[in-house]
């Protein structure tokens, strides 16, 4: 975790959270997100491959 300009890491009760869309629980803030995180929709790659498909459209095509 980065540090703040006074050398202290921020608490990891403070971080920022996220409900996961598929299973609806919470998950925090991860270092490796902090480019990212107002993409960030799914807690884990197990959420984010059981996403439910609308039926008549199928899988979304991400290029």
């Amino acid at each position: 975790m980065a540090r703040n300009a006074n050398g202290k890491r921020p608490e990891k009760a403070n971080l920022p959270y996220k409900m996961c869309v598929t299973c609806n629980r919470p998950f925090a803030w991860r270092r490796k997100w902090r480019d990212c995180w107002d993409g960030v929709k799914y807690c884990s790659v197990r959420c984010r491959d059981q996403r439910t498909y609308n039926k008549d459209e199928g899988p979304r095509q991400t290029n």
